[in-house]
């Protein structure tokens, strides 16, 4: 199984913690935040990573080299440009491309979400994509999803206005792709899953699924956020810490 974490936004609602190094190296009760998303995604049976890079790499790619202590073999994409959350698999399509499944996961995302619940949706649905959800106290600032009884996924609106908010479920930054997901990455400019691949895909021949959770899921987007995670981490709530190295 394939996955890829997005690491390559420079995180400026983090600053000062991200001044010198990109949002998935700020420590989390110690380690990198990089750290709990590796291990997660070994401990649900990933075994090749591809996380992309452009702001102040090198502290990522010193801290993870190969994978090898997290039972992975990782490869890195380094963006001259942002490419976007989707954009970002374009230059990976052949490293994807033979997989029938793989994974994306937002690099500022931190979860003790059971995985194989995903898998399991997306594979009886025969879905193109399926879209972890949460619940969410602020839907503005979230992507939103109105799923049907099958569970598949019928309207999604990236942070709409208070105005336009129908649902409290929203995208958890998980998702299990399947290869047509390549074909709405396009071959110019960002592209993002938001605001462009998830409503492409709805207006398409696709099947698009979400997959709703209780799981603890936080998304590391402001210092108050930081905070909440690290001592959920130091209570043992994503699994236990990973082996620490220096940084």
């Amino acid at each position: 199984m394939k996955a890829l974490v997005l690491a390559a936004g420079e995180g400026t609602r983090l600053r000062p913690h991200t001044l010198d190094r990109p949002k998935p190296m700020v420590q989390i009760a110690g380690v990198p935040m990089i750290d709990f998303a590796l291990a997660w995604l070994s401990r649900h049976g990933v075994s090749e990573v591809a996380i992309n890079l452009h702001y102040k790499p090198e502290s990522l790619v010193a801290h993870v080299g190969s994978g090898e202590r997290f039972g992975l073999q990782v490869r890195y994409s380094h963006e001259a440009e942002l490419l976007g959350s989707a954009g970002a698999l374009r230059p990976l399509r052949d490293y994807f491309s033979s997989a029938s499944e793989f994974v994306v996961l937002y690099g500022d995302v931190l979860t003790n979400f059971d995985l194989r619940e995903a898998f399991e949706r997306h594979r009886s649905a025969r879905a193109d994509l399926t879209i972890v959800l949460t619940m969410v106290d602020d839907p503005t600032r979230a992507g939103i999803v109105e799923i049907d009884g099958d569970e598949r996924v019928r309207r999604f609106v990236e942070k709409p206005a208070p105005n336009e908010v129908f649902s409290t479920w929203a995208n958890a930054g998980v998702y299990v792709c399947g290869p047509r997901v390549l074909e709405f990455v396009g071959d110019a400019e960002p592209r993002d899953f938001g605001h462009h691949v998830i409503p492409a895909m709805l207006n398409g021949d696709t099947v698009v699924c979400g997959v709703r959770t209780n799981a603890l899921v936080v998304d590391i987007g402001s210092p108050e956020r930081l905070t909440e995670a690290s001592l959920l981490a130091q209570s043992g709530a994503f699994g236990p810490l990973p082996l620490n190295s220096p940084c």
